[in-house]
């Protein structure tokens, strides 16, 4: 067997109103080098380390066993996994997608099941139960899908946003996915469910029609979600105003929080020094759109001629 190297783009779900249904790639990556061994290890950064375990607990692991049985198979031929992680853990950028993403290219390429794109969606879809990191993530590009526990159907935006900038802010700590779902309502009235759902179309005919402005405000006028986490990010009020003045067309809270992103057409490196020099508390990064998601690079056994 070769070795290989699996990486996975960051992801930002939601983008406002499309609560777990659009997600966007981003160019900020894991990657995941795969070699042959006798047991299953990963070697996981240092910085991550309290965070991702080093055996078959890893969530790497635990999705490409259960691609596994999702064909049909048992044994996973054992490998040394080691990862090297520029997407920061439990953050709202996808850090738990990138590693059900690269379980399932994991299984695919050491079962060689050849699974398309679809596959590799319906797949996540079961392990995450919604679409909106690991869609963009196998994908890439901006992805609006809708997953109701059967085949997921999803578009896929590229043309015209590669140009885009988006401004992470990544504030120092952690916010676990499950504690931010428990602020959010169980109920929605009729009259408000027709406002939220009719920002989020508005949100995606904007997208499509590569209107930013028009995207950037429906961002921010988010019903779903941000206004019950927003109260968790004491900075998320201010930067919104800072990122505006600077040029944004909105603001909204990646995922489920909490870094904050800010759509940008155009923002020159010296805006984002200025921000960092009244933030300097938050890490600022301008990303770009990443349109081609998933990818595997093969490394072929080389021969050691003798002499």
């Amino acid at each position: 067997m070769n070795n290989f190297t699996i990486t996975v783009p960051a992801t930002s779900a939601n983008l406002g109103p499309g609560f777990d249904s659009v997600g966007i790639a981003l160019t900020k990556y894991a990657s995941f080098h795969c070699e042959p061994s006798d047991a299953w290890h990963f070697i996981v950064p240092e910085a991550d380390r309290p965070f991702i375990p080093a055996g078959t607990d890893n969530l790497v692991y635990q999705a490409a066993s259960f691609t596994a049985r999702e064909y049909g198979q048992k044994e996973l031929i054992p490998c040394v996994v080691t990862s090297s992680n520029e997407v920061p853990v439990s953050r709202g950028l996808g850090s738990s997608s990138t590693a059900v993403v690269a379980g399932i290219e994991l299984a695919n390429q050491l079962l060689g099941l050849d699974l398309s794109e679809q596959e590799k969606v319906v797949v996540a879809c079961k392990i995450e139960g919604h679409p909106d990191n690991v869609a963009p993530a196998i994908c890439g590009g901006i992805v609006i899908a809708h997953y109701d526990y059967d085949v997921p159907k999803y578009v896929k935006l590229t043309n015209g946003v590669q140009s885009l900038q988006w401004l992470t802010i990544v504030p120092d700590f952690h916010l676990k996915t499950e504690e931010a779902r428990d602020l959010l309502p169980k109920h929605f009235s009729y009259k408000e469910a027709v406002y939220a759902s009719s920002t989020g179309n508005v949100l995606v005919a904007a997208l499509a029609q590569h209107d930013w402005k028009l995207a950037g405000e429906m961002m921010e006028k988010d019903r779903f979600h941000q206004v019950y986490r927003s109260p968790l990010l004491p900075d998320f009020a201010p930067v919104s105003k800072a990122l505006k003045t600077a040029g944004s067309a909105g603001t909204y809270v990646s995922g489920a929080g909490p870094t904050m992103i800010g759509l940008f057409e155009e923002l020159e490196e010296k805006e984002v020094e200025e921000l960092r020099s009244v933030f300097p508390h938050l890490h600022f990064e301008s990303l770009r759109t990443d349109t081609e998601g998933v990818r595997v690079e093969v490394h072929a056994h080389q021969e050691v001629s003798e002499a």
